[in-house]
């Protein structure tokens, strides 16, 4: 006999039409309703008992699922999961109509109509309530049969593209079985006039080893900050003379590289700065080169005017990248988390650039998210983790190339069709899944994929190699003043009221700008007073919109207003730490149209003259108050209590001082001053020969004793090991950048011991901060991937708990 879902397949239209008539429809309809508020198995039934179904008659088809308008019967292609249930009830059909005949269960003897009862016989009741009636009957189908593990999106996908590309399939295998070759440590080379520990001659040993590998072509050195980077990489771009090499760090280390390569080397180095007005035009000429240093701003700006052009004559004209048509030997991004967000200008730049080895330096390779390691692997173009594949053809390429976002480029086939493999077996999981399940299998291929790619080494695991000295973090806690207390009470008053505000009325991120500025005018209160009451409101072009204070590496947003390069980066990320779907857009700070500015533009070049002050700009603080009348500040105060006992120790003894605001440090540098301190200043305001100037006079002068520092300018990248002592004056809530700082002077060439101190006023902002800097740390010690830890980012949270009275 026929099977129940042969039957239900060979229903002609005619039948069903006559089936489900709007009468059989009403009663179904009567009787799924009893499903819904009656789940218990069917009993005996009387004569006026009700037919009772079980929930699984939800899962039925509804009528409106079986026929069409032209009266066609039509069912939508079965899942796996349908078909293993069209099969049991086949069984059970089957089964009950074979017994049926013999004997008669005592629930189908209480409703034979034979045994007098009232009820229905199956011929006379639709289809479906049979079917409802034996499903209850049935054995529970959790022991009969295991249903067949669903793939998730990810596993399909890749299924998809290995049925495209074979070679896809035992990537991960390949890796985990890839013979290792042991790394000998070099000998110390002759062209180094300085010897290296036996960390930095494995660490040489195992680039050149990179280099030997044909999968990967150079790799990333994270060894942490202070750790000798620079010199590993010189020793390797020297140990075989060939050339060119190119090396992009920021604008603060380029100077710092040409004198790292005149100091320890005893060949004759050819060097060239490529930055600034004055740089060559020839091609030639560069190639003639040994090492060619630049900027990310100038190599982004070069490429900037290749790809889109540069306005002329009412025109726009293409000029090619001089950096982009040499082939380099190697390439060096320094510092290269600068290029973690893969779509800005800066990276896409790196990525463009040719050459036979690619190498990523930086000290934290991974800052907030897992994604960001994907900028240093297709910047080394890593096959076949950097590339994109196409689902429907062999279609391979590195760049995302579409014609008007359309039709790719090499295969004309959509873009939902062409995947990152990157995504698809590590960034995707990981975001869905957190560390179970697929999550977890991806934070392993991620770690196998490092294993083979990155090199990274702690000072505490180097600790007997490097020899550090010990390094201390103290606080040093102090109170408001009277006058102090009460601008700052007021201050806060003000702003925890408009913060509630916003958080009542739901336009938190509505009003971001304001909500930024309201935070930055609360941490320079704890630092001064007037830096608030007296904020600067003459000439806003030559102010940062964000912290009224003369712009560091200055830079335009489209709406021709000026930003320190820091101030706006820290402004963008933090916006975009939100998270919040609502389609709310980050505004100007002084303007409030939308925010559109490139973070890594050349730095805008601004004229602001003297003031009556010639040691100062004409807009410093210095310059906008009566300075015979000026009071110095509790911070200020106690700042000079611990440089004085310094001196009175050891006059010998240099400090560092960090801030993020520049007024700050002219009115730290006017009171120290006339207190007798010989004081160097550095700031973003400089040229990089200026910083280089104030560099090499700090380290070598004995008498310059104080060196006050833009944590915006100064914060990375720097050398100091002449200071023993650092000052933090004001804490920001990222504290990676505080330790950047720190390790200005913790690293190879110190010998002294090291003493931190963090200043921060108690019942401030600041106080609020540092809790906020340990619940980060500790959520970052106890998670693996950083993507949760929003190490340079603010959440709602977050602020609630800052402006919370």
């Amino acid at each position: 006999m026929k099977t129940r879902s042969q039957i239900k397949r060979s229903i002609s239209a005619a039948s069903i039409s006559e089936l489900f008539s709007k009468k059989a429809k009403v009663e179904d309809l009567s009787d799924m309703e009893s499903v819904r508020h009656d789940t218990t198995p069917p009993a005996a039934a009387g004569p006026s008992s009700s037919v009772s179904l079980t929930p699984d008659f939800a899962s039925s088809p509804s009528s409106h699922d079986l026929q069409t308008p032209n009266g066609v019967f039509d069912t939508p292609e079965e899942s796996d999961d349908q078909q293993d249930e069209d099969e049991d009830e086949d069984e059970d059909f089957e089964s009950n109509s074979s017994t049926d005949d013999d004997a008669a269960t005592p629930q189908d003897q209480s409703q034979d109509p034979d045994n007098g009862s009232n009820t229905e016989s199956d011929d006379d009741i639709p289809i479906r309530t049979v079917a409802a009636r034996r499903r209850a009957s049935r054995p529970n189908r959790a022991g009969r049969r295991e249903r067949r593990p669903q793939l998730s999106w990810n596993k399909k996908v890749a299924a998809q593209l290995c049925s495209q590309h074979p070679e896809l399939e035992t990537v991960w295998d390949d890796l985990r079985t890839k013979n290792t070759q042991e790394i000998v440590p070099i000998e110390q080379p002759d062209y180094i006039t300085v010897s290296l520990l036996p960390f930095q001659r494995y660490g040489v040993a195992w680039m050149i080893h990179q280099e030997q590998n044909d999968d990967f072509k150079g790799g990333i050195l994270a060894d942490e900050m202070g750790m000798g980077k620079t010199l590993q990489t010189l020793t390797l771009l020297l140990s075989d003379s060939k050339k060119p090499n190119l090396v992009i760090a920021p604008a603060v280390a380029i100077i710092q590289w040409k004198n790292e390569i005149e100091k320890f080397t005893v060949n004759n180095v050819k060097i060239n700065i490529f930055h600034g007005s004055n740089r060559t035009a020839s091609r030639a000429e560069l190639e003639g080169y040994d090492i060619v240093i630049t900027t990310y701003s100038t190599m982004e700006n070069m490429f900037r005017r290749q790809q889109s052009g540069v306005k002329r004559n009412d025109r726009m004209v293409k000029e090619k990248s001089l950096l982009h048509t040499i082939h380099w030997h190697r390439i060096i991004l320094d510092e290269a988390h600068n290029i973690k967000d893969r779509s800005n200008n800066s990276a896409r730049a790196c990525f463009n650039l040719k050459g036979n080895f690619k190498w990523s330096l930086t000290g934290t390779p991974l800052q907030n998210r897992v994604g960001e390691l994907y900028s240093l692997i297709r910047f080394m173009q890593a096959d076949p983790f950097a590339y994109y594949y196409c689902k429907l053809c062999p279609c391979k390429c590195i760049n995302w190339s579409f014609d008007n976002n359309r039709t790719c480029t090499e295969c004309n086939h959509r873009p939902m069709d062409h995947v990152c493999w990157w995504n698809n077996e590590v960034l995707k999981p990981i975001q869905r899944d957190g560390y179970v399940g697929e999550g977890k299998e991806a934070m392993d291929k991620l770690r196998l994929l490092l294993d083979h790619t990155m090199l990274r080494r702690t000072k505490e695991q180097c600790a007997d190699d490097l020899g550090l000295p010990p390094r201390t973090v103290v606080v040093r806690r102090d109170v408001f003043n009277a006058d102090e207390e009460e601008v700052y009470t007021s201050l806060f008053r003000n702003t925890a009221r408009q913060f509630n505000s916003y958080m009542e009325q739901g336009t938190v991120l509505n009003h971001y700008a304001n909500i930024f500025e309201l935070l930055t005018r609360m941490r320079q209160c704890a630092d001064h007073p007037d830096l608030v009451t007296k904020r600067n409101s003459v000439n806003m072009q030559l102010v940062c919109g964000l912290c009224n204070e003369p712009p560091e590496d200055a830079i335009k947003s489209e709406c021709r207003h000026v930003f320190c390069s820091g101030c706006a980066k820290q402004y963008v990320d933090s916006f975009e730490a939100m998270d919040e779907d609502d389609g709310s857009v980050l505004r100007c700070p002084t303007c409030f149209a939308k925010f559109t500015i490139n973070l890594y533009q050349p730095p805008v070049e601004l004229d602001v003259g003297h003031g009556e002050h010639k040691a100062f700009s004409k807009t410093s603080i210095v310059n906008r108050i009566d300075m015979t009348k000026w009071r110095s500040s509790t911070k200020i105060e106690a700042l000079y209590e611990e440089l004085s006992k310094l001196r009175s120790d050891s006059r010998s003894v240099k400090s560092i001082v960090f801030s993020q605001f520049v007024n700050f440090l002219d009115l730290v540098y006017w009171r120290l001053s006339r207190a007798g301190f010989n004081c160097v200043r550095l700031d973003g305001t400089m040229s990089p020969e200026q910083r280089d100037a104030a560099i090499q006079y700090f380290m070598t002068e004995p008498n310059a004793t104080v060196f006050l520092i833009s944590l915006k300018a100064g914060g990375v990248a720097l050398n100091l090991t002449e200071a023993s002592r650092v000052f933090i004056c004001d804490p920001w809530w990222n504290p990676s950048a505080e330790l950047q700082a720190m390790d200005r002077i913790h690293r190879l060439g110190q010998y002294r011991p090291v003493r931190i101190t963090r200043m921060i006023i108690e019942n401030s902002i600041e106080s609020r901060i540092v809790k906020l800097q340990e619940k980060k740390m500790a959520l970052v010690n106890s998670t693996i991937d950083r993507d949760q830890s929003a190490m340079d980012r603010l959440s709602v949270e977050d602020l609630r708990f800052l402006f919370s009275m």
